[in-house]
């Protein structure tokens, strides 16, 4: 049984009685068994188990974790400490320095973000090494889509932030006009060009949330 320790715990209570995944949970169990997949079978939930349904104040949708050793730990975009830092995280530091002028960090670990309420969510939670989007399609989508529109319908603002095509297609799943949705390219160094630098994004979040709570994210990572 999972446990989030959390709001969570009785908000996903009857999504582990779906088919869908108890369907998931019988591949993974194949999986971990046969093959080496990331992150830690502990880890898979940590978006979650940090980011409690109530202090949620900004959402970032990933795809699907890191697939070498070492780097993903439940958290999208977010690597451990003493990890080599990816090159879409290289540019998401980027753009916060455009914005904010904060010092490059040395390490990826973003879990002081999960912890002040932005929910790291990847659309996909595990991955087999090397081999991107491997557990695509397996259920995870639907999971994680549920965990969306579970989002939505609460009527605290939150940030969605959807940064390429993959977590732009979630923009059908959030109609709440409590929300605001902030969306553009990729920062991977394939589009970061295309539209995510200069979106301004971490200050715009963190203009809404003045606005609304009176408080903000500090996106710096020390």
């Amino acid at each position: 049984m999972v446990h989030f320790g959390n709001s969570w715990d009785i908000l996903l209570k009857d999504e582990f009685q779906k088919d869908y995944y108890l369907n998931l949970r019988e591949f993974l169990k194949s999986e971990y068994k046969s093959r080496v997949i990331y992150p830690d079978m502990n880890d898979i939930f940590n978006s979650l188990k940090y980011a409690d349904y109530n202090d949620i104040k900004v959402v970032i949708i990933g795809q699907d974790p890191y697939h070498e050793e070492g780097q993903a730990h439940g958290l999208c975009f977010s690597v451990k400490k003493g990890v080599p830092i990816p090159p879409s995280l290289q540019n998401i530091y980027k753009e916060l320095y455009a914005e904010y002028a904060y010092p490059i960090p040395s390490h990826g670990d973003l879990t002081s973000w999960a912890k002040q309420g932005v929910l790291l969510l990847n659309t996909v939670l595990t991955v087999r090494q090397g081999q991107a989007n491997s557990h695509k399609g397996k259920g995870w989508e639907i999971f994680t889509d549920d965990v969306i529109k579970i989002l939505n319908l609460r009527p605290q603002p939150i940030v969605f932030v959807l940064w390429g095509a993959n977590a732009r297609s979630k923009k059908a799943l959030i109609n709440n006009p409590s929300h605001l949705i902030l969306e553009s390219a990729h920062p991977s160094p394939l589009s970061a060009y295309n539209g995510f630098f200069g979106n301004g994004h971490f200050k715009k979040a963190n203009q809404f949330l003045k606005k609304t709570y009176g408080s903000e994210i500090n996106w710096q990572i020390i």
